[in-house]
């Protein structure tokens, strides 16, 4: 039997037209948006498929900008959201590409922060408002972002994971799914852990302390009562 998520039974709560081009394109924009951190200085916008060929007239270029300012669907500021980018200093540029045999809906994100440092997030609306991230500063992952996320970044090395689960034990936090990648044995690796609780913010400088843990992040999901 499938699961499904609210967004595939009601449809998201919205701005805009449409819940591929305008819900699931802020969806995707805020996780990336997470997932680089705070100061963001330049988003550029590699735009793929249908995306490319319709995103003006669809309003995705606006949802996406108010993804990136952590704008939610349903925010009535997503329909300002150029100018609210500029007002904080935030470059946005679209380029039409061709991302390779992916969902048609499918956007890269390449986000330089103040620090100069940047951040690629790879990700696809898939119907209903809901999301695909696939990869991460070209590792290949994959979550939907319906439930608590942990994405830790370490060494792959052997003990490691056990203590990051046993951080999540220890708040009383049970584990859907987790998912571990790597490039190259004894190098660096990528893990996501879906989780049935909310994870605390807090969590992150617990987890940071791990030795060999090198970046570690936490996606909650959009909720009912955020509505």
């Amino acid at each position: 039997m499938s699961n499904y998520s609210v967004f595939d039974i009601v449809g998201p709560v919205m701005i805009g037209p449409s819940s591929s081009h305008t819900a699931g394109a802020a969806r995707l924009a805020k996780v990336a948006s997470i997932i680089a951190g705070n100061h963001i200085k330049k988003v550029e916008f590699l735009l793929h498929g249908s995306f490319a060929q319709t995103y003006k007239g669809h309003g995705t270029d606006k949802a996406l900008v108010a993804g990136i300012l952590k704008m939610d669907p349903w925010d009535e500021s997503l329909k300002t959201s150029f100018e609210i980018a500029k007002e904080n200093g935030i470059e946005v540029i679209f380029k039409e590409t061709d991302l390779g045999d992916v969902h048609p809906n499918t956007v890269k994100f390449i986000i330089t922060k103040e620090d100069g440092k940047t951040s690629e997030v790879t990700g696809s609306s898939i119907g209903g408002g809901n999301i695909m991230i696939f990869n991460i500063d070209g590792q290949s992952v994959e979550f939907r972002g319906d439930y608590p996320t942990l994405i830790t970044r370490h060494k792959d090395i052997p003990g490691v994971i056990s203590k990051i689960t046993t951080m999540l034990y220890n708040q009383n936090i049970n584990i859907g799914t987790m998912k571990v990648y790597r490039t190259s044995k004894g190098l660096q690796a990528t893990m996501t852990v879906e989780t049935d609780n909310l994870i605390p913010i807090d969590i992150i400088k617990i987890i940071e302390k791990i030795p060999d843990v090198y970046h570690v992040k936490v996606i909650n999901p959009i909720t009912e009562g955020d509505i």
